[in-house]
């Protein structure tokens, strides 16, 4: 029994605002008794709003907050001010002060991508996609140029379940700029879900081939490669996918599947106890694992393997069928055997041999 294929994971597109520069000290500026320089009020306003982004980024809310309502108390109309107190809220999940702070800067500078990105993410959090993309669609008028926008939108889409939008929207971004990672990678995901496996496989052989380094791509290539039934180049993907990151559970138990059904039973076990490694409690590699030691007629390794895999997943239907078989065929044990194939038929499994054999009145 093979297990689902591994999710991935998706990229995660954050603004971040840039720290302001100081301003340099001019020799015009009045100096007091003390000898300290008097600073221009925009002078505190900068230092208040790089020391709020310094807490910020260590996670001192509160510091934050306060550094920025100094900035603003110094000049009430700084757009960058606004900002980092609504990310402040945001990080605080003040989601509607946030959204209020993010407002105030916009109406100060209303083309700022980095406020519009993050607008758009706040209003997901609150449930109001039309918002976000009106919020996004602003922030590519304000930089047509601007990828991270249009990565942003098409994400959007995606979760709408738009996938002709989200599609010419990565589809754009690639015109652009043709080996922006992220939207191939999309895409082909996208061409993947919808069946369209030629354009997934071109796709995501644009991406491999730019970024051979980019171990998710391998995966999904395997993926699609699988699908259309050609085992050599998903092996090759798979293993490709495991040089660049040799703790991609999912990918050694792709590829152990693939050594299984090719009956190269040494190979299969080193991807299963691979997987294994990084993800002990992995029940499907377990399971497999004792399919493999069972055709070795490694019979003491099988039992624990099949053991395991029920321990960690005890409504797992078909690791109770093949415990059955073992007990059965293997360890001529009937009354365990049968233990396992009435567990099997109370979670929903369904077998001719097994009904037969439960139903025979045998202890």
């Amino acid at each position: 029994m093979r297990g689902p294929m591994g999710n991935r994971s998706v990229p995660v597109v954050v603004s971040v605002l840039s720290a302001v520069a100081l301003s340099c000290v001019s020799a015009s500026k009045s100096w007091p008794a003390s000898g300290v320089p008097q600073g221009t009020r925009q002078d505190q306003t900068s230092v208040h709003l790089e020391r709020g982004e310094s807490l910020l980024r260590q996670g001192n809310l509160k510091g934050a907050a306060d550094a920025a309502r100094k900035a603003l108390e110094q000049n009430p109309a700084s757009a960058e001010g606004h900002y980092l107190l609504g990310r402040v809220f945001l990080k605080d999940r003040k989601l509607d002060k946030a959204v209020e702070e993010f407002s105030r800067s916009l109406q100060i500078r209303p083309a700022s991508p980095d406020v519009l990105e993050d607008l758009a993410s706040l209003y997901l959090l609150q449930g109001k996609p039309a918002e976000a993309e009106q919020a996004l669609t602003r922030a590519i008028a304000a930089n047509p140029q601007r990828i991270e926008s249009y990565l942003s939108l098409a994400k959007l889409y995606e979760r709408r379940r738009d996938v002709t939008a989200a599609k010419k929207t990565y589809q754009h971004v690639l015109a652009v700029e043709p080996d922006q990672a992220d939207a191939l990678f999309e895409l082909a995901t996208l061409y993947d879900i919808q069946g369209e496996y030629k354009d997934a496989r071109e796709t995501v052989g644009r991406l491999t081939r730019s970024k051979p380094a980019h171990a998710d791509a391998w995966y999904l290539s395997g993926q699609i490669a699988e699908k259309n039934g050609d085992l050599d180049e998903a092996a090759f993907a798979y293993q490709q996918a495991i040089a660049v990151k040799p703790d991609l559970v999912d990918a050694h138990f792709n590829l152990g599947f693939i050594y299984r059904s090719r009956n190269r039973p040494g190979e299969a076990e080193r991807e299963f106890l691979e997987a294994l490694r990084y993800r002990p409690e992995y029940a499907e590699a377990h399971l497999n694992l004792g399919i493999i030691y069972t055709g070795m007629n490694k019979l003491e390794e099988a039992e624990r393997a099949y053991e395991k895999t029920v321990a960690l997943k005890p409504d797992y239907a078909e690791a109770r069928y093949s415990l059955g078989v073992f007990y059965e065929l293997h360890r001529k044990d009937m009354p365990r055997a049968l233990a396992q194939y009435r567990k099997y038929r109370e979670l929903g499994g369904r077998d001719e041999r097994v009904e037969r054999i439960i139903g025979s009145g045998l202890p």
